[in-house]
C-alpha cells in the first residue's frame, strides 16, 4: 500500500523547519536546510552518532524536496522511487563529505560550513587575507631611572622590512596580470584533508603549500623587491614609555614590525624595558635607596646634607646623634606607580665613617675623647641594633 505522499512531504518538510512548515519555495528550504545541518553538525556533536544521522536525514529530505521529479517519485513510491539505480539520497550520501560536495552551493567555498560552526561568517566563503604576514621583531630599550620616573619618549632605529617603494609591497609590476589563482587550493589558500578511524570522522585544514596560504601564484614580480613585495631597510620609529615601568616589561607597537610578503599584514613590534644601572641610586619597588656617608664629627653634631634626587639635588637635615645604619625617608621622591601614579619614596640610609689613618695630633685628640663618658658605647640606648629588616620596617610604620 503506498503512503500518503502529502503526508510524507509534511514530514520531510518538519525534519527541516523543525516544524509543519513544507513551504515549496527554494530559498525557504535552503534556509531551514541550512538551520537544520547547522544543529546537527557533527562537528558540533562530537562522537554523538544521533545527530550524525539526523544530519545524513535532512541533507536527503532536502535532495528530495529541492528536486522536482525526485519530489514526484517519492510522492508516487517512497523511498523506493529515489534509491533505485544506485541513485537517491540514502545511498549517496553515506559519508558526509558526499554532503558537502553535493551542496557546495549552500556550505559555501570547499563544501563546508566549518566557519559557520565554530563562528564564523558561513554564508559566503571564508575570507583569505591577502599575502602572508610579516614575522614579530623585538628589541631592549636601555632607559635611566630618571626617564622610568617621569616617563620619556624615544626615538629608535630598527632594520626591518618596509614596504617595497617600487610596487607598493605588491611584489608584481601590473597587478591586473602580475597572479594567477593556484591550481592546488583554486583559490582557497588552504587545503582540507580527511582521515577516519575507529572514532570517526577527523578534517585536517593546512595552508596550501603550493601558495602558502595565499591562494595565487605570482607570475610577473617586482624588480627591485624579487616578488615580495618588501625589502630590508633602517626606520626611525617613535616610543612613548609612561612613568613607572619595570625592567622586563614590554611595550608592543602594533603594525610596527616586519611588513608581510606582497601585502601581507605587517607582525608587531615588542620593545622590552631594559634599567641602566644608576651612578647614585639602587631600586626597589618603587622606592629608590641612596648610601650617605658621615663623618664622626657630622653625626655627633647633626648637619645639614645635599643629596641628589631624580629630580636634582635637595637639603637633607641630618640630626644629632645619628647612629649607622639609620634610614631616612624623603617622602615622594622615588618611582610612581605605572597604574595609580602614586609614587614611592627615597629612602636614604645613614653611614658613619671611621677613618683609617690618622696624624698624630689626631690619635692624641681620640685618646682624649676615648675616656669621655659621651664616647663610650650605651647599647641599651642605641635602637639600632635592630636587624636590617625590621629598621626598614619601623620606617613605614
Amino acid at each position: 500500500m503506498i503512503p500518503d505522499a502529502a503526508r510524507i512531504r509534511r514530514q520531510l518538510a518538519g525534519r527541516l523547519a523543525e516544524m509543519d512548515r513544507p513551504e515549496d519555495s527554494a530559498d525557504e528550504l535552503k534556509r531551514s536546510y541550512r538551520k537544520l545541518a547547522l544543529k546537527h553538525h557533527p562537528d558540533r556533536n562530537p562522537g554523538d552518532k544521533e545527530a550524525e544521522e539526523k544530519f545524513k536525514e535532512a541533507a536527503e529530505a532536502y535532495e528530495i524536496l529541492s528536486d522536482t521529479q525526485k519530489r514526484q517519485r517519492y510522492d508516487r513510491f517512497g523511498h523506493a522511487g529515489v534509491r533505485g539505480n544506485g541513485a537517491g539520497a540514502g545511498a549517496g550520501f553515506q559519508d558526509i563529505n558526499d554532503i558537502f560536495s553535493a551542496f557546495s552551493d549552500i556550505f559555501g567555498s570547499g563544501g563546508s560550513i566549518f566557519d559557520e560552526v565554530f563562528g564564523g561568517r558561513g554564508r559566503s566563503p571564508r575570507r583569505r587575507r591577502q599575502g602572508r604576514p610579516g614575522s614579530d621583531l623585538r628589541i631592549k630599550l636601555p632607559l635611566t631611572l630618571e626617564e622610568i620616573a617621569d616617563g620619556t619618549e624615544k626615538k629608535i632605529k630598527v632594520r626591518k622590512f618596509i614596504a617595497c617603494q617600487r610596487c607598493d609591497g605588491r611584489g608584481v609590476e601590473n597587478e591586473s596580470d602580475g597572479y594567477e589563482t593556484c591550481r592546488t587550493c583554486h583559490g582557497a589558500g588552504e587545503v582540507r584533508h580527511v582521515t577516519r578511524s575507529v572514532f570517526g570522522q577527523f578534517v585536517n585544514v593546512q595552508p596550501c603549500p603550493t601558495c602558502r596560504g595565499e591562494g595565487r601564484i605570482i607570475r610577473n614580480k617586482c624588480e627591485m623587491c624579487s616578488g615580495e613585495g618588501r625589502s630590508k631597510e633602517e626606520e626611525t620609529i617613535g616610543v612613548n614609555v609612561p612613568p613607572g615601568v619595570l625592567e622586563g616589561h614590554y611595550l608592543t607597537l602594533r603594525g610596527a614590525g616586519n611588513a608581510g610578503i606582497r601585502g601581507g599584514e605587517p607582525g608587531d613590534l615588542r620593545v622590552e624595558i631594559e634599567e641602566v644601572a644608576h651612578e647614585h641610586f639602587s631600586r626597589e619597588g618603587l622606592d629608590i635607596f641612596y648610601e650617605l656617608y658621615l663623618s664622626f664629627p657630622e653625626a655627633a653634631l647633626g648637619t645639614e646634607m645635599e643629596v641628589p634626587t631624580l629630580k636634582g639635588r635637595a637639603r637633607l637635615q641630618i640630626d644629632a646623634g645619628i647612629q649607622s645604619g639609620k634610614i631616612l625617608r624623603m617622602r615622594d621622591r622615588g618611582i610612581p606607580d605605572l597604574e595609580t601614579g602614586n609614587r614611592g619614596d627615597q629612602m636614604v640610609r645613614i653611614h658613619v665613617w671611621t677613618p683609617q689613618q690618622l696624624t698624630e695630633d689626631e690619635k692624641e685628640l681620640m685618646e682624649e675623647l676615648k675616656s669621655s663618658p659621651s664616647f663610650t658605647p650605651d647599647p641599651s640606648s642605641y635602637d639600632d641594633n635592630k636587624s636590617f629588616f625590621s629598621r626598614v620596617k619601623d620606617v613605614f610604620s
